[in-house]
């Protein structure tokens, strides 16, 4: 293991553990001897790592420290162009820019031969099978599922028939031939799926929801989990 990936799993063992944890757990959980393991403790801390404590009494390393994208490992490199790729694949359009944003910000700091690595892996995904057919935003959707604010929206579902509804949306399920917002549906007064593409109208409300979208979120795979269905609107 070169020095540089060294660190970064030394970053990434303090990063599992939110109590100190002692030099002899992580030497032994890295395969390095204590000795190696206090110089490598030194050079992060040297290089603004904020890691606390002492030999016999343990390490921690305190929130904040980011990690420059030269110091990712090639899997983890690769596992950001599959994901892009992937993106680019299935996602909005609105989303693919972001994606080709944050690719280029990680491509710029890197040195060379990781740039190559990582803009000519092998790793594939599948042709493109989903078409854009929505009419709605979806940016906007994203925005009040991350705010946790109502829309009011006007759908059509399978069988043509058209309703107005109030939901409160959480999720946004991104799949090879559609995407499907989930949302608790107040004239059901239950969690429904709906369909982006039958989405006529879409408006985001000024109104927060009463419950976090955590907790919903959760409670909604309780009931995935339970039922095995997707009922939709």
């Amino acid at each position: 293991m070169v020095r540089s990936e060294r660190l970064l799993c030394l970053l990434q063992a303090l990063r599992r553990h939110r109590r100190p944890i002692s030099g002899a757990v992580l030497a032994r959980e890295l395969g390095i001897s204590i000795r190696t393991l206090y110089r490598d403790i030194s050079t992060l801390q040297a290089q603004g790592a904020d890691i606390e404590g002492e030999p016999g009494v343990g390490y921690v390393l305190r929130p904040g420290f980011m990690l420059p994208p030269l110091m990712f490992s090639q899997n983890e490199l690769e596992a950001l162009m599959l994901g892009f790729r992937w993106v680019s694949k299935l996602a909005d359009e609105s989303m693919i820019r972001a994606a080709c944003d944050a690719l280029a910000k990680i491509s710029a700091v890197l040195p060379g031969d990781f740039r190559d690595e990582l803009e000519h892996t092998a790793l594939l995904v599948g042709p493109r099978v989903i078409s854009d057919r929505e009419i709605v935003d979806l940016e906007i959707v994203r925005a009040a599922i991350r705010r946790e604010q109502k829309v009011r929206i006007i759908y059509v579902d399978g069988g043509g028939n058209t309703s107005e509804r109030t939901i409160w949306p959480f999720a946004l399920g991104y799949f090879q031939k559609t995407r499907i917002l989930a949302a608790w549906c107040e004239r059901k007064c239950d969690f429904r799926h709906f369909r982006t593409d039958r989405l006529l109208t879409l408006t985001k409300l000024r109104e927060r929801y009463p419950r976090r979208r955590a907790a919903m979120l959760r409670e909604w795979r309780d009931t995935q989990s339970e039922t095995h269905e997707q009922p939709e609107a």
